[in-house]
């Protein structure tokens, strides 16, 4: 595939995945995101691999570009970017556990988890999942593909519909820029 057609080709069907997407479970997503907000609770964000560049990127985003509203700043903590814990956890308890561990140590009955995945299969990322039921918390998957194992774990599965990691890893990140602009109050500014 020439040069030219590969890139007109990878936007064609980015442009595709984002026509596809379940606009009324993105309105979900967004509307627990800003009930943790106004409720003053906890959002706790982790993922595997690429999953947790995203992750640590959300965490930048809603906490501090959705600060200016009427409501409360949005308490909001990435599991993945404490490399002495992570690795800590990594060791002693085995690399599923990163994630559920911290979770048993922060997590509070009404904070919420937003999971990254894109394959929805990442055990590190299921066994969070697990921890924060079983704290009471309610939780978000982002995930791709069919869903994986996460989809039918969590409470509120956003999935995003293509069988290419590279285009849901995109759109994971679209829905980051989206949903921040919306705890934000909706409002985006355009270059000119």
């Amino acid at each position: 595939m020439q040069t030219e057609q590969y890139i007109e080709t990878y936007f064609s069907d980015l442009k595709k995945v984002i026509d596809a997407l379940p606009r009324a479970t993105i309105a979900q997503v967004y509307q627990k995101l800003d009930e943790c907000q106004r409720s003053g609770k906890t959002l706790f964000v982790f993922g595997n691999g690429g999953s947790g560049a995203t992750a640590s990127h959300i965490v930048c985003d809603m906490g501090k570009n959705t600060r200016g509203s009427a409501k409360p700043r949005l308490r909001v903590v990435g599991l993945n970017d404490n490399m002495a814990i992570f690795s800590a956890y990594a060791n002693d308890e085995g690399y599923d556990r990163v994630f559920a561990e911290q979770i048993i140590s922060l997590g509070d009955p009404g904070d919420l988890v937003l999971a990254i995945s894109g394959s929805g299969n990442s055990p590190n990322v299921l066994e969070g999942i697990r921890a924060a039921k079983e704290k009471g918390m309610f939780t978000i998957g982002l995930t791709g593909y069919s869903g994986g194992k996460m989809k039918d774990l969590v409470d509120l599965p956003l999935v995003v519909p293509v069988n290419d990691m590279e285009q849901i890893e995109d759109v994971h990140m679209i829905l980051d820029h989206l949903i921040t602009g919306l705890l934000r109050g909706g409002r985006y500014e355009i270059a000119h």
